[in-house]
């Protein structure tokens, strides 16, 4: 269930179907693996089966004799042994950064690189051939306890590196004077006995992101330029990094992105493969196509989160929030992705969520280990920052004998109070923790739960009820350009659009934000029908092809519709502003004595006037047009915002835990999210829900697995869990809105909120549930096996444990699989 607002404009709010679905559903849409220029070669990739070995040789003999092989080529045969891909975010100067490279040279560092690439006239041809390729090692022991690898005398990744940690980066708020000073708060809460000191460390497992099309790339070098096809979020970042990564000119670089099947982050990489087809585009002067299979996308696609953190908090006895401790090891796997070594410092500003934390220090060590590297998944920092103020928030509740939600009202900042300058250096512009919160409770029945919850408890009922709780901000928008500039980021946060107006009235919209499912048609089509006054059917945008929109940063961090929409709005503003000069010249009036309204200028008081179709096909004539200006009403606008934008809800899970057999149901969910104005409630519905089965996914389903050779067990989608619809309830969802006054439409962004708070939620409820039976802790996902086995441990009964495959606690369950959608025994 939804509800939403009244529209407030014509197109503005309203709930439109999404004008890209029909091409979407019935099989008109074109993706990557859909494009094939005559004469194209594929290839396929010989991947490493150990986690950390030397190279000592390789045989491609019999691979070159196969049925329909071109070539077949080492990092030496195509002079690319020295090519490193790029990452953009150093986040200290002395940050360590081993070369990526686009295929293993002499010694490979996790499981699924790539090491030998096939050439063939069919992509059936090449992995055939590619099985035929005998490469030797010399194996060696993997590295892959991150905590482990931390520590001085560690073995070592990259031994040329001298240590395992890339980079620390450390915020310190009494340093920096946003705020108090974190050590003194803990000294004195541990000496005062009106104060408490809470610890805890939570674990943020290792995820994949599963988007539904895997990466594709197709490359034709035909003609003066070499044109990239590829399933990307980045096609702009795609094409500058190539020119840096291979020294192609830029301007011999046109780079496509078709219809994406899905990205949440896993498609901004620059991946070896993309540079690969360009590497033997070049060479073969012909044609070159890669599309990976799930299983190669599961094993050698970046994967997620991965963070061990321990957090310390201290309050005074009332409840009163005195200062937050954040230390976090974060594993980058074998190297570091485009934005990876940054990803966990978003979550640095996200800590201290909706609270007025006086004192915060955060200190975060990548680390490197022989695993599949980590990079940006859907909130991208803020999820795993959310989860862990919000389990302490939980903890500390218990600690002090409160209720979890009066402790948050208690400490969070009260609607009077902002803008708000937290205790990280952000100004928070608008918000109402207290209108989301409320509503919320009534939608969920809050205190009919927790008498529910009290009487289960009295009469023993072997299902036991817990309920969540995950009050969350986040910051998105990505970003200033300043603020990107401060942390080292290698580009900054602004977008750009550009509108035409046609002769016979239609608008052509071109934006640098680049859809992979989101919407962005739709939505940008409804703002610029509003704008300009035009029918919505009039509105066409165009996007993902930097040949047609040749300015742009693309799509990730919730930033399309408050950066990229923005850009739109003023280009639709620039496009009014000409077509006024010209309304007054064909009426004879003063510009001054001219109003716009509803596509249409007339002169004040009188019923004289002209549409704004009316003034492009007059513009386009050009029969008559004012002295010194251009016949044009094109607009270009780019837009860097001032700001974050601070979206905002409360979410609340009503769960059921079967004490008998430890079987975890999520039995309702409702949030309230505060995402300033709606474009459309649809689209809006949409993103909340695809969020919400993505946050609830870490907490009850996915895990990345490996065992203690650094194999990844569970590389395919019958072994990796991921939910479907028959296991997830309908959610409660609504929205409420405190508009930002960062930008001329009031938006915040919604596509990462859902995942960013549900997580939390669906742990604490399940901590709920059966805290009260001495269950303190669980690790996620909460499988019915690790939920059983914390009720026995809590009886002291003694549980059987296996050796741990992941180097995570809780991994290692034997003949029982941790993955399974129940949880049952297999």
């Amino acid at each position: 269930m939804t509800t939403t607002a009244e529209p407030t404009t014509p197109e503005i709010g309203k709930a439109r179907v999404r004008k890209e679905d029909e091409r979407l559903i019935t099989g008109r849409s074109r993706y990557t693996d859909s494009i094939t220029p005559p004469g194209t070669l594929h290839i396929a990739v010989v991947r490493s089966t150990l986690a950390r070995a030397t190279i000592t040789s390789i045989d491609k003999s019999e691979a070159e004799k196969a049925p329909g092989v071109f070539g077949v080529f080492t990092a030496a045969d195509l002079g690319a042994e020295e090519v490193g891909l790029p990452c953009a975010w150093p986040i200290t100067p002395d940050q360590k950064a081993p070369q990526r490279p686009v295929l293993a040279v002499d010694r490979v560092s996790f499981s699924g690189e790539g090491v030998v690439v096939v050439v063939a006239r069919s992509a059936a041809a090449a992995r055939d051939a590619a099985e035929l390729v005998e490469i030797d090692y010399e194996p060696l022991d993997p590295i892959l306890d991150m905590e482990a690898a931390a520590q001085d005398g560690a073995d070592l990744v990259h031994p040329d590196l001298g240590s395992n940690v890339s980079a620390t980066w450390v915020f310190d708020s009494g340093a920096a004077g946003t705020g108090g000073d974190v050590a003194e708060a803990i000294k004195t809460a541990e000496a005062a006995d009106d104060q408490i000191v809470v610890k805890r460390r939570f674990r943020q497992q290792r995820l994949i992101p599963a988007f539904m099309e895997p990466r594709s790339c197709v490359v034709d070098p035909t003609g003066e330029q070499l044109t990239i096809w590829a399933a990307t979020q980045v096609p702009h970042i795609l094409r500058t990094m190539t020119t840096v990564t291979l020294g192609v000119p830029e301007s011999k670089l046109r780079v496509i992105a078709p219809d994406v099947g899905g990205g949440f982050g896993g498609k901004i990489g620059v991946l070896p493969e993309e540079m690969l087809c360009v590497l033997l585009a070049q060479k073969l002067r012909k044609p070159v196509k890669w599309t990976e299979t799930r299983s190669e996308c599961m094993l050698a696609a970046h994967h997620a989160r991965d963070q061990i953190q321990d957090l310390t908090i201290t309050a005074r006895s009332d409840g009163t929030i005195t200062g937050l401790d954040v230390h976090l090891y974060a594993d980058m796997g074998a190297y570091l992705g485009l934005v990876g070594p940054g990803v966990p410092i978003l979550g640095a500003f996200m800590f201290n969520a909706i609270y007025k934390i006086p004192a915060l220090k955060f200190t975060c060590s990548n680390v490197f280990t022989n695993k599949t590297l980590t990079d940006a998944y859907r909130g991208a920092g803020r999820p795993e920052a959310t989860f862990g103020i919000e389990r302490m928030m939980d903890e500390l509740a218990v600690e002090l004998g409160r209720d979890p939600m009066e402790l948050r009202e208690q400490n969070w900042i009260k609607h009077e109070e902002f803008p708000f300058d937290t205790v990280v250096g952000l100004t928070y512009d608008t918000g109402n923790y207290e209108q989301a919160t409320q509503r919320a409770m009534e939608l969920f029945d809050y205190a009919g739960l927790r008498r529910e919850q009290e009487e289960r408890r009295r009469s023993g009922d072997p299902v036991q009820l817990g309920i969540g709780i995950s009050t969350f901000t986040e910051m998105c928008g990505l970003a200033p350009s300043r603020v990107l500039g401060s942390l080292d980021y290698g580009a900054g946060g602004w977008e750009a659009a550009s509108i035409r107006m046609l002769a016979t009235g239609k608008v052509e919209v071109t934006t640098g934000a680049s859809a992979h499912g989101q919407g962005h048609e739709t939505a940008f089509s409804q703002i610029v029908a509003d704008k300009l006054g035009v029918p919505f059917e009039d509105v066409e945008i165009l996007h993902g092809d930097t040949q047609v929109a040749p300015k742009g940063l693309d799509t990730y961090g919730s930033r399309s519709l408050v950066v990229g929409g923005i850009a739109i709005v003023n280009a639709a503003e620039k496009v009014v502003e000409k077509a006024k000069k010209i309304a007054a010249h064909l009426l004879e009036a003063s510009e001054d004595d001219l109003e716009f309204a509803n596509g249409q200028f007339t002169v004040k008081g009188t019923d004289k006037g002209k549409a704004i179709q009316e003034i492009a096909f007059a513009t386009f004539m050009a029969h008559d047009y004012p002295e010194g200006m251009e016949p044009s009403l094109d607009s270009d606008a780019v837009f860097d915002p001032e700001n974050f934008s601070f979206p905002h809800g409360t979410h609340l899970a009503a769960m059921e835990v079967d004490t008998d057999t430890g079987r975890v149901t999520l039995r309702n969910y409702v949030c309230v999210d505060d995402i300033g104005n709606v474009i459309n409630p649809l689209i809006v519905e949409g993103q909340v829900h695809g969020g919400l089965a993505q946050g609830i996914a870490q907490a009850l389903f996915e895990e990345a697995n490996y065992d203690d050779q650094g194999t990844l067990v569970n590389a395919t989608l019958v072994d990796y869990t991921i939910p479907s619809a028959a296991d997830l309830p309908s959610f409660t969802t609504e929205t409420v809105s405190t508009p930002s006054t960062t930008n001329p439409l009031g938006v915040k962004g919604v596509g990462e909120a859902g995942t960013i708070a549900s997580t939390p939620a669906i742990l604490n409820g399940v901590l709920d549930a059966v805290r009260h039976l001495g269950v303190s802790e669980l690790d996620m996902p909460t499988t019915s096996q690790r939920v059983w086995r914390a009720l026995q441990k809590a009886k002291g009964h003694s549980v059987q444990e296996t050796p741990s495959t992941t180097h995570s606690p809780g991994a290692g369950l034997g003949s029982i699989d941790p993955n399974h959608p129940k949880g049952e025994v297999q």
